[in-house]
C-alpha cells in the first residue's frame, strides 16, 4: 500500500497549516478545482498533496501544480496545471534550455581589442577599439590581461581614441515591464554586449561599493569600489557613530543617474559592508576599466574615450574568451543570475538571426520549445530571466520541458547546474542550499526557484523512495503571506512517497523538518539579497 502518512504528519513542521478542502475560499469535501488523471493517480499521494494545498495562505490566491513520471511523462497529480501564471525565475528553465541548445555547450563570448592598421614603433596610429561579444563574466582582471597582451605585442602608445563597441547587441537597456524602482539593484542591471562583472558571482553591469566605519566617532565613513572606476559618482554623507549604536547605512544609486548616495551612520568597529550597485552605462564602465588597465601597463592613450563601432576587417591585437556556456550554467542557474539569462537570450538572437535583440532571442526560445513539444503558443515570454510581470507560463509547460530535455545531449550539464536541495555548498545547493535540509529531498531534489512579490515557484526533478524519478512544478501567485514552505513540503512529500510499502524508506520527523529550512526575508528570493 502506498505510504506517505509520516510526511503528512510533518507538513505542519514545514510551515504548512493544513485545512482539508479549503482552497480559494471554497470549502467542499475534496479540494475544489483539482484536475487528476485518474489512471495515473495514487490516492494516498493525491490526498497528501490535496491536504498540503488546503493551507489558508492559498485562500484567495492561485496555485498550479503538476507532478509527472520523468521517464514516461505520465501525470501523477495535477491541479490547475493549465492556468497561466507568473513564473518569476522559473522562466530561466525555458530560456536556459533554449540557449544551451541553440548556442551549444562549448560556445564562448569573445572580447577583442582592434586597430584599423598595424602597430609601428610601438604606436597604434589609429583609434583603438574594444569590441564586446556579450560576455557577462569579464572581470577587471581580464581587461588588465588584455592590456598585458597589448604590451606584449609592442604597443606603448595609442595616437587616437579608445572606442568602446557594444554593437553585438541592440541598445535597449532593460527588459519589457521591468520596474523602474528595481534599477539600482544588481538583479536588474542594464544588458550590454560590453560590460564588467565585479567578482566571480559575475553580476555584470554592477560595481561593489564597500563601506567601513571611520577612525573615530563623527568621522566620515570610508568608501571604496570594486573594481576602481569612474563610472559612478560616489557622494558620501555617511558618518561614524559610537560603538553599539544602530547601523543606518544606505547605499543607493539615484534613479536615472550615475550618482550613488551613501548616507546614514555606521557604528565604530563595525565590519565592512558590501553593496552591489548597477551602472547606467555598462559600455562606458567597461571602457573606463580598460583605460585604467592600459595606464597601469604603461600604454599611453593620447585621445579620449568614446563609444562607437569597430571597422570591418580591423586588426585584432588581443582577445579574451569567456568560459563556455556549459560552464556559465553553474553561476547562472545556481545563483539565479538575471543578467546571464538576458545575455544568453540576446546572444541567441545574434547567433541565429544576426540581431542581438530580445525579440529575436525570444523567438528562438519559442521555436525551441515548440520543437520540444511545449505549447509555446500558450505562454508569453518577454524576457529570459522572469523579472517581468508580463511573463505567463503554465505548470504543464514546465513539466513538458522537464520531461523533454532528458533526451538532450547537454542534459547532464544542465541538470547538474540546477540548485540542489539542502546542499550547503553555495555553487551546488545554490538558491536551495538552505531549504529541505536533513529531509528525503536533500541532495535529491534538483530544482529552479523563483520569487517576485506575490509570486513563488519551484519546478524540477526529485526521486521518490522507490527510485522513481519525477518531474514537478508548483507555481503560486497573488498571495499575501508567502507559501514557499509548501513548495518544500511538496518536495519532501514526493521524495518520501513510496508505492511499494517498503518500510525501509526513510521518513523525516517533525523536529527534523523544523530545522530543515531557512527562508531569509519574507517573500524574497535569497539571490536578491545575496543570502545564497
Amino acid at each position: 500500500m502506498p505510504r506517505i502518512s509520516s510526511t503528512l504528519v510533518s507538513l505542519a513542521a514545514l510551515g504548512a497549516t493544513v485545512v482539508a478542502g479549503h482552497v480559494g475560499g471554497a470549502v467542499t469535501g475534496p479540494v475544489a478545482g483539482l484536475v487528476h488523471t485518474a489512471e495515473a493517480s495514487d490516492p494516498a499521494l493525491t490526498a497528501a498533496i490535496d491536504t498540503l494545498l488546503g493551507d489558508p495562505r492559498l485562500v484567495g490566491s492561485q496555485v498550479a501544480v503538476q507532478v509527472r513520471d520523468a521517464r514516461t511523462g505520465e501525470v501523477v497529480y495535477a491541479r490547475d496545471a493549465d492556468l497561466r501564471m507568473l513564473p518569476a525565475s522559473n522562466a530561466k528553465l525555458l530560456s536556459s534550455a533554449a540557449a544551451v541548445d541553440g548556442l551549444g555547450e562549448d560556445f564562448r563570448f569573445a572580447t577583442d581589442v582592434l586597430a584599423s592598421g598595424p602597430v609601428s614603433d610601438g604606436k597604434v596610429r589609429s583609434d583603438l577599439y574594444l569590441r564586446g561579444g556579450g560576455d557577462p563574466t569579464t572581470l577587471a582582471a581580464d581587461y588588465r590581461a588584455l592590456a598585458v597582451d597589448l604590451r606584449a605585442v609592442g604597443v606603448t602608445k595609442v595616437l587616437g581614441d579608445l572606442v568602446a563597441d557594444d554593437s553585438y547587441f541592440d541598445d535597449v537597456p532593460l527588459g519589457t515591464g521591468w520596474s523602474w524602482d528595481d534599477e539600482p539593484y544588481y538583479y536588474s542591471a542594464v544588458t550590454s554586449a560590453l560590460t564588467v562583472a565585479p567578482d566571480t558571482d559575475y553580476d555584470s553591469g554592477t560595481v561593489i561599493v564597500r563601506t567601513s566605519p571611520g577612525a573615530s566617532v563623527g568621522s566620515a565613513v570610508t568608501v571604496s569600489t570594486q573594481p576602481a572606476t569612474g563610472a559612478l559618482d560616489i557622494v558620501n554623507r555617511a558618518t561614524t557613530g559610537a560603538a553599539g549604536t544602530a547601523n543606518t547605512l544606505s547605499v543607493e544609486r539615484q534613479h536615472a543617474s550615475d550618482t550613488v548616495l551613501v548616507t546614514g551612520s555606521v557604528p565604530l568597529g563595525a565590519a565592512t559592508d558590501t553593496e552591489w550597485v548597477t551602472v547606467q552605462d555598462p559600455t562606458a564602465y567597461a571602457a573606463d576599466v580598460f583605460a585604467r588597465a592600459l595606464d597601469a601597463e604603461g600604454i599611453k592613450l593620447l585621445g579620449g574615450v568614446r563609444e562607437g563601432t569597430a571597422p570591418e576587417g580591423g586588426l585584432v591585437l588581443a582577445s579574451h574568451e569567456s568560459m563556455t556556456v556549459g560552464e556559465l550554467l553553474t553561476p547562472y542557474m545556481k545563483l539565479s543570475n538575471n543578467m546571464h539569462a538576458e545575455v544568453l537570450v540576446k546572444a541567441l538572437g545574434a547567433e541565429t538571426t544576426g540581431s542581438g535583440t530580445w525579440a529575436a532571442g525570444l523567438a528562438a526560445v519559442r521555436s525551441y520549445l515548440t520543437a520540444e513539444g511545449v505549447d509555446a503558443g500558450g505562454t508569453r515570454l518577454v524576457d529570459g530571466s522572469g523579472l517581468s510581470r508580463m511573463n505567463l507560463v503554465r505548470a504543464q509547460d514546465m513539466t513538458d520541458l522537464l520531461v523533454a530535455v532528458r533526451d538532450e545531449p547537454w542534459f547532464d550539464t544542465w541538470y547538474d547546474a540546477l540548485p540542489i536541495a539542502g546542499n550547503p555548498d553555495r555553487f551546488t545547493g545554490g538558491t536551495l542550499r538552505s531549504r529541505m535540509r536533513n529531509t528525503a529531498a536533500a541532495n535529491n531534489l534538483h530544482g529552479k526557484t523563483g520569487s517576485l512579490t506575490g509570486v513563488t515557484a519551484l519546478s524540477g526533478y526529485v526521486t521518490n523512495a522507490d527510485g522513481r524519478e519525477l518531474v514537478f512544478s508548483m507555481i503560486s501567485n497573488n498571495y499575501l503571506t508567502s507559501p514557499r514552505s509548501l513548495e518544500d513540503a511538496l518536495g519532501v512529500t514526493l521524495a518520501s512517497w513510496s508505492e511499494s510499502g517498503d518500510e525501509t524508506a526513510r521518513q523525516p520527523g517533525a523536529r527534523e523538518l523544523r530545522r530543515s529550512t531557512d527562508y531569509g526575508p519574507e517573500g524574497v528570493e535569497c539571490s536578491w539579497v545575496k543570502a545564497c
